[in-house]
């Protein structure tokens, strides 16, 4: 099992080999014994590589199951201060890793060096089933809930950003209303939108941004903005080093915003390895500082257009 595993998550009978410290012809025995054995091919080879058949993905999702609880309780046998072994396949949106996860990665990576870590970083939504993913780190609200378990790990401030040079060139706002004659750099994504409900005190103001520009990735949201093209309404995670430099300033700051949530996901139904865990735990400690914070119940974003009412939010 722990042959065919290698072979799914690399996707090639030699790269395998290496992970396992094997010849390649001992991979391609041990896999043509186990499709002996089952009775049905387990992957679809072609020029570009290996694709498990239908029958190899439900293997694979049954084996990897049975080598993890294998794990797990070796590692209650002998300790959880021990390395772990095998492949962590993580995804998380492209900007936050790059900011608050990869440059920690070392000292993760050093307590377990014999782990293999798979890093997808995409800001789309990602079949977590379909692409082998142990666990995802999402932002904001969860649409698919129903087939991942979820747990809050931590909260981030919303802010209307923009850089000194765009509010002098374009004056700054005194009140979420004035943001209508403001160029607006739209991060198009479940984390961004067009509707924001801003807080202060007993009021509630609900507003509808328009902008030119709307961009799917938030590295590119922050190009435009440090290039003076708008602002924007980001949490200061997206921008944690130029807020700390003085580059981009927060606006309206009188005013609250729901906060930004990052959310650790698994796939329904199945077990949280150690190797999860650790890493669950890895990100907890490295948003320890600001400007992550304690998260308490989320906010609702808004809906609808410009308009004032007295207070009243509901939470989930």
């Amino acid at each position: 099992m722990q042959t065919f595993v290698s072979v799914i998550e690399t996707s090639s009978f030699s790269a395998a080999a290496r992970r396992m410290k094997v010849g390649q012809p001992a991979v391609s025995k041990s896999i043509a014994q186990l499709e002996s054995k089952l009775g049905v091919p387990l992957f679809v080879r072609s020029t570009r590589g290996l694709t498990p058949t239908e029958a190899g993905q439900r293997f694979y999702e049954r084996a990897k199951a049975a080598l993890d609880a294998a794990e797990d309780a070796e590692v209650q046998a002998r300790g959880t201060g021990k390395s772990l072994t095998g492949t962590l396949r993580v995804c998380a949106p492209v900007t936050f890793a790059r900011l608050h996860i990869v440059p920690a990665l070392t000292t993760f990576m050093a307590q377990h060096p014999e782990m293999h870590l798979d890093l997808v970083l995409t800001d789309r939504g990602i079949d977590m089933v379909a692409e082998r993913i142990d666990v995802g780190l999402r932002l904001a609200t969860l649409d698919d809930s129903g087939a991942l378990t979820a747990r809050k790990v931590a909260e981030s401030p919303l802010r209307v950003l923009g850089t000194p040079a765009y509010f002098r060139r374009m004056g700054v706002p005194a009140a979420p209303p004035d943001l209508h004659a403001h160029e607006f750099v739209i991060y198009d994504q479940r984390a961004g939108g067009t509707q924001w409900s801003f807080q202060r005190d007993s009021s509630e103001v609900v507003i509808t941004v328009f902008g030119r520009m709307r961009i799917t990735a938030a590295e590119g949201v922050r190009a435009a903005v440090l290039a003076h093209a708008g602002v924007t309404v980001s949490s200061e995670w997206m921008f944690a080093p130029e807020l700390k430099s003085g580059a981009v300033r927060a606006v309206l700051t009188e005013w609250t915003l729901p906060a930004m949530t990052l959310w650790t996901v698994f796939p329904a139904g199945r077990m949280i390895s150690a190797k999860v865990r650790a890493f669950v735990s890895f990100v907890e400690q490295a948003l320890a500082g600001p400007p992550a914070v304690a998260a308490p119940p989320v906010a609702r974003f808004a809906r609808g257009g410009l308009q004032r009412r007295r207070k009243s939010r509901s939470t989930t």
